[in-house]
């Protein structure tokens, strides 16, 4: 995952060190000496994240990190405080000015990594959200999330902890501004989370049970998926605290849990996710008719286009991959021919709803007309769009479509031609127009394929 991150230290040899170790991961570093300097190239170069350090003469980091935090263009960049300091009071401090997290010098590179990959798939799907709103509102389709963050301070919380004494002390530092459930096992808090939740507290261990398992079956789930997840474990639990990173929890606090820090990483968290939902109802009630096909739900060829000339430009600024594939069903014509436009109406309408189960959250399908439907895929090169798209044709064939005049269903195929963006590509027409061709090419070779447009 190619990420430009930014390294604010006024010691360069610190700086050094941490250039080396993030190039060498083949992620693009820029450095910063000071705050002032910090506040400059985070407006000018929009970093992925930034890696600031705490101690600085003249505006450390806690004051940067809160300047940073208060800028509306600024504040969705994920903030990592880097600092000698680890008293509870240090990371408090830090989390009131905004941090999303936390490193302890010196740097432990395991823990680096998984934070810095962490960050990015959140600050991933929530570029990705602003861009869909920032497109809807360009068309007239949306009023935007003004106000950022939303300051509310309570939220719905489960709390999955076994030892009883920190469950009840974290119910009773807690219960004061939320509604909290608190269950002592994964299996409770399965039957619990049918209810919508703002934060998960778990501990990563339940005796009997995997938190860590549990993590992972809430990410993996619609309902709970973008639920925000705080993880309880012991310090120096470098392996879980890594494994947990990777899994996608948003936040951790070590035990013996300091109950000031508690409630400002439980505050930061709720204060994210409400931000995130908002964008996405925003988003989701915003889009009106004139940018979604009325049969499917799914995008049209105006919102597609807008969509899309947007992540390509950002694309060439960035040089990040961009993929497009151009599904098309096999045969449809003889579905409406032998069944009627209405049983091949019920197919339209379930291949739409296939593919926005298969897609990514960061990935987006358009309906381009007819039987002919577009995935767009940001960050993604050819090997991995291949990799997506020859899933979504064995998925597609796998299980028959509901018809209404076909008791056993359809069996349904369907051929992908897939793009990846290049210097020849200067509209959305011409990354399509290529996509379309490799469709053609996998049609002529037998269909029920996917064809990679040659570079």
């Amino acid at each position: 995952m190619s990420a430009r991150i930014l390294v604010v230290d006024d010691q360069p040899l610190n700086v050094k060190l941490l250039e080396a170790k993030l190039t060498a991961e083949y992620y693009d570093v820029v450095t910063a000496a000071d705050g002032l300097e910090a506040l400059e190239k985070t407006r000018d170069l929009q970093p992925d994240i930034v890696l600031l350090d705490v101690m600085m003469p003249g505006m450390d980091g806690y004051e940067v990190c809160a300047h940073l935090k208060d800028d509306p263009t600024l504040s969705h960049i994920p903030v990592v405080m880097v600092t000698a300091l680890d008293s509870a009071a240090d990371r408090i401090r830090g989390l009131e000015a905004g941090a999303d997290d936390f490193l302890t010098k010196p740097i432990n590179d395991v823990a680096l990594f998984a934070r810095v990959r962490s960050l990015l798939r959140m600050k991933l799907t929530l570029d990705e959200l602003r861009l869909r709103d920032n497109v809807s509102l360009q068309l007239g389709a949306s009023d935007t999330c003004a106000g950022g963050e939303d300051s509310q301070a309570g939220g719905r919380i489960l709390v999955v902890e076994n030892e009883p004494f920190d469950r009840k002390m974290i119910e009773s530092v807690l219960a004061e501004n939320n509604q909290i459930t608190s269950v002592g096992s994964s299996e409770e808090a399965l039957a619990a989370i049918s209810e919508p939740f703002d934060l998960v507290i778990v501990s990563v261990d339940l005796s009997e049970d995997d938190g860590l398992r549990f993590c992972s079956q809430l990410r993996s789930r619609d309902e709970t998926r973008h639920v925000s997840l705080l993880m309880l474990l012991e310090e120096s639990d470098d392996e879980h605290l890594t494994k947990g990173l990777d899994l996608g929890i948003n936040d951790y606090l070590y035990k013996p849990i300091d109950k000031n820090e508690l409630i400002a990483r439980a505050r930061n968290q709720i204060r994210h996710h409400s931000y995130q939902e908002r964008l996405r109802s925003t988003y989701h009630h915003s889009v009106s008719m004139a940018i979604t096909d009325s049969l499917t739900g799914l995008y049209n060829r105006r919102y597609l286009d807008s969509h899309l000339a947007a992540l390509l430009e950002r694309s060439k600024t960035d040089g990040r991959p961009l993929a497009a594939a151009v599904i098309d069903i096999d045969f449809f014509k003889a579905v409406n021919d032998t069944h009627g436009h209405a049983a091949g109406d019920q197919v339209l309408r379930e291949l739409a709803e296939r593919l926005g189960k298969l897609i990514r959250a960061s990935d987006l399908v358009a309906r381009l007309g007819g039987e002919e439907f577009v995935l767009v895929m940001p960050d993604t090169d050819m090997d991995t769009a291949r990799a997506i798209t020859a899933r979504l044709c064995r998925d597609i064939e796998a299980a028959p479509f509901a018809a209404s005049v076909v008791d056993d269903g359809l069996t349904v195929t369907a051929s992908i031609g897939v793009a990846v963006v290049d210097q020849r590509d200067h509209s959305p027409d011409d990354l399509i127009k290529r996509a379309d061709e490799a469709l053609y090419e996998a049609k002529n070779n037998g269909r029920n394929q996917v064809i990679a447009a040659v570079g």
